[in-house]
């Protein structure tokens, strides 16, 4: 299938925020997801993830959540990127971005947001969960190695805490050799999400790191990752076509 990708731009409160946007070429409205960084920014990595979306048949955008902390794209120190900007980027302000990207969506009919789907990695794995908290309107998340028992801004709930608001059919997909985020953590959101009558997969692959869908990074594994894109369509397939 032949995409269409653009660089684009939105108001947010207190300014503009830019967007990495992927889509395929012709007629709309295509089913919608928002793709959620990694900790690191909207790198080629995250451009690259929309685009394979774009080619299964989604209008997939990335917005660029840390506009007005700074562009972690230029930090390569890990604890510097955490402590500078990560740590500054409060949920409340996430949240509202992220339904700004979907207003912007919206407006340009190539979006359908009545099928609304959302996936994160790490940092953004979290993010999915409560923005599946945050929106009813989601319809499907695939929270990729996302901390569900832990928050990145002081003050901000945990994904465990937002499960009773979650109405999106939700994929999780983790590590079980990941030491950032338990596997008993894992399984006590799918057990809260089952009790709560909620739609949910907790995917753990065994003696998988944490990042291991990223081929840019070491934490990389080729079979997993494979299985996991896999698993992300048939979901997406299943609760947005």
């Amino acid at each position: 299938m032949s995409i269409d990708t653009a660089v684009v731009t939105m108001p947010v409160a207190g300014g503009e925020m830019s967007a990495y946007r992927a889509k395929p070429t012709g007629d709309g409205p295509f089913p919608m997801v928002l793709v959620v960084q990694e900790i690191f920014g909207v790198h080629d990595w995250i451009k690259a993830v929309c685009r394979r979306l774009a080619e299964a048949g989604y209008f997939a955008i990335a917005p660029d959540l840390y506009v007005r902390q700074g562009d972690a794209t230029k930090i390569a120190d890990t604890g510097a990127l955490i402590r500078d900007i990560v740590s500054k980027v409060a949920d409340s302000q996430v949240m509202a971005d992220l339904d700004a990207t979907v207003r912007y969506a919206k407006s340009t009919a190539e979006a359908d947001t009545s099928r609304l789907g959302i996936t994160g990695f790490c940092w953004g794995g979290r993010i999915a969960w409560m923005y599946a908290g945050h929106n009813p309107a989601v319809k499907a998340a695939v929270p990729c190695y996302g901390p569900v028992a832990r928050a990145y801004h002081e003050g901000d709930p945990t994904a465990l805490d937002v499960v009773p608001r979650i109405a999106a059919a939700v994929l999780g997909l983790y590590g079980g050799d990941d030491p950032g985020i338990p596997n008993d953590t894992t399984a006590r959101i799918g057990e809260a999400m089952k009790a709560a009558g909620k739609t949910v997969e907790i995917v753990t692959y065994p003696e998988t790191p944490h990042g291991f869908l990223a081929d840019y990074r070491p934490s990389y594994r080729k079979g997993a990752a494979e299985d996991a894109w896999k698993r992300m369509l048939d979901w997406f397939g299943k609760y947005l076509r």
